[in-house]
């Protein structure tokens, strides 16, 4: 089976998962997380092995279909997108790892993994490993997951260890889930079903085999995959989720623009000129975010195809474009809100859920306001440190 057979495949079981999202909405809320059998059958079709490397029997896609990918589940339910996209691109550890520890967590076609990035915890350097504390917020998809890993700063001989530029030392340290407590701390008000508690050890030995850093290691994986900027990645599935909502928004308030009527009029708002502006513009709006998110995914590939070396300005520009979507798509979700106006208020109208998701995925550090920081000084040719760019 190609590359391109084999993510055609797994866009159109995305797909086929649909229906069966949307009708279970109201049951991903109330358990505030993905159903254990919906995460088994997301496994089984490949979902969270997007970027797992094809030599532990990984699909390795490229970028852009990883982004369709997840859009696809997002059309239909975003807390289903994103628990995807953290089980698809926390994966990228296996790229970084052994082949004999790689194989050990990521060789099982059915395995899941989560985790979190932000170095929370502590790793004291011990023998061939560490003893690894901590507690971490945001582990979205945990309660499915085989394997957890969480971001840790390196104690050595009782200091911290720095990088050359100051930074602490952390490094992403991967551990079975049973080492783990999760705390159900997940009340929120969007992506309410990705189940994003938190992770806790405690004392717990971490082989030094089975951390990695996405900043300061090379990967050991080979594939233009991997030579992608892997917080280019992480952004691309925010971005992915953000605008499959966004879109899922667009159809809901099309639906409902068809049906409703106002109480002081006999056209539907489909029928109101207002709307069909409103509907007109947030179409392109969506068209052109996403046209310029893969162009510039198109562009960035092609540089880690052809030279496996991306340079921090084409790296900037990825991010300047996943930021755009997301707050593009938010933008559009609330409008959607605003169109619908009284009706929307109600939990069994699905706009309501769609606001609440996107404002909650405009907080994700990696796509948050702040990203502009960085991409602005990069484009006003001031010095920026980019490792996580």
């Amino acid at each position: 089976m190609t590359a391109a057979s084999q993510a055609a495949a797994l866009l159109e079981a995305a797909h086929a998962l649909g229906p069966d999202l949307r009708a279970r909405a109201d049951e991903i809320e109330t358990a505030r997380r993905l159903p254990a059998d919906l995460a088994a059958d997301m496994a089984r079709v490949g979902i969270f092995r997007m970027v797992t490397p094809s030599g532990l029997g990984g699909l390795e896609l490229p970028p852009a279909d990883i982004v369709r990918t997840v859009e696809a589940l997002a059309t239909h339910n975003a807390s289903v997108g994103w628990c995807a996209m953290i089980g698809a691109t926390t994966a990228l550890n296996a790229a970084y790892m052994d082949e004999a520890a790689a194989r050990e967590i990521y060789a099982s076609p059915d395995v899941i993994t989560g985790g979190v990035f932000a170095p929370m915890g502590k790793a004291v350097v011990e023998g061939d490993g560490y003893r690894v504390s901590g507690r971490w917020q945001w582990g979205s998809g945990s309660a499915n997951c085989t394997w957890l890993c969480g971001g840790a700063v390196i104690i050595e001989d009782g200091e911290m260890k720095r990088l050359p530029n100051g930074a602490p030392d952390a490094r992403m340290m991967v551990f079975p889930a049973t080492d783990a407590a999760l705390h159900d701390t997940w009340q929120v008000a969007g992506l309410k079903g990705t189940g994003s508690g938190d992770i806790s050890v405690d004392g717990i030995f971490v082989p030094a085999a089975r951390s990695v850093s996405l900043v300061t290691d090379t990967p050991t994986a080979q594939g233009a995959l991997y030579a992608f900027p892997a917080f280019g990645l992480l952004a691309l599935g925010v971005a992915a989720a953000a605008m499959g909502n966004a879109r899922g928004s667009l159809e809901d308030i099309k639906a409902l623009a068809r049906a409703k009527k106002s109480q002081d009029s006999s056209k539907t708002l489909a029928e109101k000129q207002a709307t069909q502006i409103e509907i007109a513009q947030l179409e392109a709006a969506h068209r052109s975010a996403r046209a310029y998110l893969f162009d510039e995914i198109a562009k960035t590939w092609a540089v880690a195809q052809d030279t496996g070396e991306i340079p921090l300005p084409v790296r900037a520009d990825l991010r300047l474009a996943c930021t755009h979507m997301v707050r593009t798509s938010a933008d559009i979700a609330r409008t959607a809100y605003d169109i619908g106006g009284g009706a929307a208020l109600f939990l069994d109208n699905d706009l309501q859920r769609r606001f609440r998701d996107a404002h909650a995925i405009t907080q994700h550090v990696a796509t948050a306001p702040a990203t502009y920081e960085q991409t602005g000084r990069i484009l006003l040719g001031l010095d920026t440190f980019g490792g996580m760019i």
